[in-house]
């Protein structure tokens, strides 16, 4: 494979500590400002993170992505209020304290320069961000990689320890814009434009990518990747032989619906499929 730039990092190894990792969700509740926000107490939206963070590494799971993903319908990134930050940085904060495991921070849709700064307030390692380079018409509209501007910003806040996990291909949207692009080129731009950890999706929360699509993006790249959706306990042993781990949410859920606690029996059944992979 013809590197496309010279980082020559694990990002996995270097936050994590192993050569694969198991990465639990922290999907959030809305927060106040979003649509769905019912004026819950901001303990009772604390707790309820905090119940899910402390069932995922009880578990066994290695590391946590932090999500606003109650705020649904998603604003576009310039349009996402200050209270986003503001409450996601508590929780990142308790959450770290709580378990010491390595986190991620992702803000929908598609907000990585409030995702560096949750990330320098609250002590996270990495962020995710679902389109860094080119575009795509995503279910909140036209959507552009921000990569230059968010490297900048990351640059501003002395934040080059934070590392930058983005999907290929992401779900929730339609490519054709670029659709002259195949997946290869769009993977390999996302090495270009300095990401440190690639990330298979399928089409949408809760549906795995393909083998073929993870094969094709492993090919197409020297990064680590990650699968990032529908990953369980069936097929987790399968993605584990392909790729260098998993983010996890909605299949350790009670009855696998991503609003629901997790349940911590999901958890330790799912960490035995996976270490049966190893």
């Amino acid at each position: 494979m013809h590197k496309i730039s010279d980082n020559d990092a694990n990002a996995i190894q270097e936050i994590f500590g192993r050569d694969k990792a198991l990465i639990g969700m922290i999907h959030c509740p809305a927060f106040p400002g979003a649509p769905r926000y019912r004026a819950a107490s901001m303990d009772s939206i604390y707790d309820a993170c905090m119940r899910d963070a402390e069932a995922c590494i009880e578990g066994g799971l290695h590391g946590l992505m932090i999500e606003n993903h109650g705020d649904v319908p998603f604003s576009k990134p310039d349009d996402i209020g200050c209270e986003t930050a503001a409450f996601m940085s508590i929780v990142t904060d308790r959450v770290r304290r709580a378990t010491g495991v390595p986190l991620g921070i992702n803000v929908l849709a598609n907000a990585p320069m409030p995702a560096f700064a949750i990330a320098m307030a609250g002590g996270a390692s990495f962020i995710r961000v679902n389109q860094w380079a080119n575009a795509y018409v995503a279910n909140e509209g036209f959507m552009e990689g921000r990569a230059a501007e968010a490297m900048r910003y990351r640059s501003a806040l002395r934040a080059e320890h934070v590392k930058v996990f983005t999907d290929s291909h992401v779900k929730h949207g339609s490519h054709a814009i670029v659709a002259d692009r195949s997946i290869v080129e769009m993977t390999r731009d996302l090495a270009f434009f300095d990401a440190d950890c690639i990330i298979a999706t399928g089409q949408r929360t809760g549906d795995a990518a393909t083998s073929h699509e993870i094969d094709e993006i492993a090919d197409a790249t020297h990064l680590p990747l990650l699968v990032g959706s529908g990953v369980n306990e069936r097929n987790v042993a399968d993605i584990l032989a392909r790729t260098n781990g998993v983010i996890v949410g909605s299949s350790l859920k009670i009855d696998g619906v991503w609003w629901k606690p997790v349940d911590i029996l999901k958890v330790r059944s799912f960490l035995a499929a996976a270490t049966s992979a190893s």
